[in-house]
């Protein structure tokens, strides 16, 4: 991203870790309520902009997708209760 580029995305970027905790807790509310009124698309679409977010984060700490998917591959299997002993 350049020093003039206007895009959503920067302007989250320039706006600090912060703003992008918060949307991802809006985006996260929104997706919530989204699944408790029923209506397929609403869930698909609050989803989507959930996942992007979340992909801003790991942009943000530089960490590629492919981490969080070596992460859920590790865990298949495995019980949640389980695997949360580990930790």
């Amino acid at each position: 991203m350049g020093p003039g580029e206007k895009s959503y995305v920067k302007s989250l970027y320039d706006k600090g870790l912060d703003k992008i905790l918060a949307k991802i807790g809006e985006e996260a509310t929104e997706t919530a309520v989204a699944g408790k009124g029923g209506n397929p698309d609403e869930v698909v679409y609050e989803a989507a902009d959930l996942i992007f977010h979340l992909l801003i984060l790991l942009g943000y700490y530089e960490l590629p997708p492919e981490k969080v998917y070596a992460e859920l591959r590790r865990r298949f299997g495995v019980s949640g209760i389980d695997e949360k002993a580990s930790r």
